[in-house]
């Protein structure tokens, strides 16, 4: 089912094109706020924007140009009641699919446009597959060490294709334990650096002045300790990548220093007068949301802005359940090589165990359950057993259904939407699929039951 974005400032407008969609079988979500379009991107992937070019603070075509940078596969269809050559000359220089008119014509003009848009799209896609096997690239479940076959962890490999060749820094975000230094990597290795250096630094494992001489480096005699010359990171790094793990971490005065490395590219060590070229592309990575530290003023706007040139999200395990079996999979194969095992198998009783847990730890903690069942399990097979107890009860005390941040606010509707859909399937589970009995569970009646259990199917 393909997924559409409109984003309109009269609601009216919205939920128009949405009653329309949604009979096309298409999957919509609509905002009024282009600032909220960008939230809805950054989380969430759409086949295709429906955008109108007039709209206050931010226009139509600022947030095309928006959503190309983050999501250049999203076909985007501009609206515009003030249409002229000049408006849909721009649109399509930015990298609009097409543009429609308002008043629109009749419904069948919505409905081809966009039909013609996602077939385009489509015909794209097959046409990349097809280059990406001839290129040897056809196994995306894999991208260095990173796994994944869903929909957000494709559009992620696929990006790092396209943007490897390039010298832009990134920054890579993420909850901890989804694997941000592994995205950093698999982007070094897939570029012509390759075979350069790839050096990397926790920001936040070391104090202030220790860390400004491990990055610049430090002349003898600079500071009490200081008995050699030493070279700094950045050297070390010249021609390849430097990895700069928990950079929201960094305190503000070496984040001016960083900066101004980034800009020009030249580094002073610790002591010294003189200054040093480097060329090295930096990847950065925080578990921070980074727009809340500026807001905060624990991490500089401008260096932000320097960093934040390809931004990568990593999702967090519970968003992409999809790829659960396939990781535990992966990891179960490199713990039975590594320990010189015969290969073992999950039971179907214990990858459902895995599959509906809520994986706060994200990848790493898979890694060591995985780990663990390995030197536990008693034979070939890893049955539920194997597994610790927490698993057992992913929706009880022990594991919290939701993963509350309150630092960046709780989305209340996603939070109750999380909550239900996790006990209708419970109901569902006790009542060994029998629709009747796990509406009487849950004290509802078998209509309303069918409504919820349809809505979250399609979901």
């Amino acid at each position: 089912m393909n997924s559409i974005l409109i984003v309109d400032d009269e609601e009216s407008m919205c939920e128009f094109l949405t009653i329309i969609l949604n009979k096309e079988g298409y999957k919509t979500r609509f905002t009024t706020r282009p600032h909220k379009a960008i939230e809805l991107f950054q989380s969430n992937f759409f086949d295709l924007a429906l955008i109108d070019i007039k709209m206050p603070k931010m226009s139509g075509l600022e947030l095309l140009k928006c959503i190309k940078e983050m999501s250049s596969e999203t076909h985007v269809i501009m609206m515009t009641a003030y249409a002229s050559t000049q408006t849909a000359v721009q649109a399509i220089k930015l990298g609009a699919y097409d543009y429609l008119t308002k008043p629109f014509k009749n419904n069948e003009e919505i409905k081809n446009i966009i039909k013609n848009a996602l077939e385009s799209k489509n015909l794209k896609e097959e046409n990349q597959a097809l280059r990406n096997e001839l290129l040897g690239l056809k196994d995306q479940y894999k991208l260095g060490n990173l796994v994944g076959k869903g929909k957000k962890m494709k559009k992620i490999f696929s990006m790092v294709y396209r943007i490897a060749e390039s010298r832009s820094t990134v920054l890579i975000t993420g909850e901890s334990g989804t694997g941000k230094e592994l995205m950093a990597r698999a982007i070094h290795m897939h570029s012509k650096q390759k075979d350069k250096a790839f050096v990397g630094i926790n920001c936040g494992a070391l104090p202030e002045g220790l860390l400004e001489s491990e990055l610049f480096g430090h002349v003898k005699g600079s500071f009490t300790g200081a008995v050699v010359t030493k070279m700094g990171l950045f050297e070390m790094a010249h021609e390849g990548t430097l990895f700069l793990d928990e950079i929201g971490t960094t305190p503000l005065s070496l984040q001016v220093k960083l900066l101004r490395v980034l800009q020009d590219q030249q580094i002073r060590k610790v002591g010294s007068t003189e200054k040093i070229q480097v060329n090295v592309r930096v990847i950065a990575a925080t578990n921070l949301d980074p727009q809340a530290a500026v807001a905060e003023g624990v991490f500089r706007e401008d260096l932000f802005y320097r960093l934040n040139v390809i931004p990568i999200q990593m999702p967090p395990l519970r968003e992409r359940s999809e790829d659960i079996p396939l990781l535990a999979n992966h990891f179960l194969s490199l713990n039975s090589q590594r320990m010189n095992q015969a290969p073992k198998k999950i039971s179907s009783e214990a990858m459902n165990l895995l599959t509906k847990y809520s994986w706060p730890g994200n990848v790493r903690e898979i890694e060591n359950v995985i780990e663990r069942a390995v030197i536990l399990a008693s034979n070939e097979i890893i049955y539920p057993e194997d597994l610790p107890e927490n698993i057992h009860s992913p929706s009880g005390k022990e594991q919290p259904m939701v993963n509350y941040n309150f630092e960046k606010g709780v989305d209340l509707e996603k939070v109750i939407d999380n909550i239900e859909k996790d006990l209708i399937f419970q109901a569902l589970d006790k009542s060994k699929g029998n629709k009747t009995q796990a509406a009487d569970l849950l004290n509802l009646s078998f209509r309303s039951f069918r409504y919820r259990l349809k809505k979250y199917l399609h979901d």
